[in-house]
């Protein structure tokens, strides 16, 4: 299997599926974008940590439902991936 990173394209699918808004995986990567130009919301980014935790067995960090931006959020994850990895 690869590994346990979450990218821009995952994210965007995982933001469609469980926050209902489909995003355009490169409008995630521009530099400064926030969650709220999308439309996506603290309660949406917890259904995304809820299916990422349950996906990959890791307990997300607290407050990734809080990032601002998707490059806040997927460094947040990203490092609890990697604190299991390294566990």
């Amino acid at each position: 299997m690869s590994s346990n990173t979450l990218t821009h394209p995952e994210l965007a699918a995982l933001i469609q599926a469980r926050a209902g808004v489909a995003i355009d995986p490169v409008q995630l990567e521009r530099p400064g974008v926030s969650f709220d130009e999308f439309g996506v919301d603290s309660l949406g980014l917890l259904g995304v940590v809820g299916e990422l935790e349950n996906r990959h067995g890791v307990k997300v960090t607290n407050g990734a439902e809080s990032a601002k931006t998707p490059a806040e959020f997927l460094e947040l994850v990203n490092s609890a991936f990697t604190t299991k990895a390294g566990a």
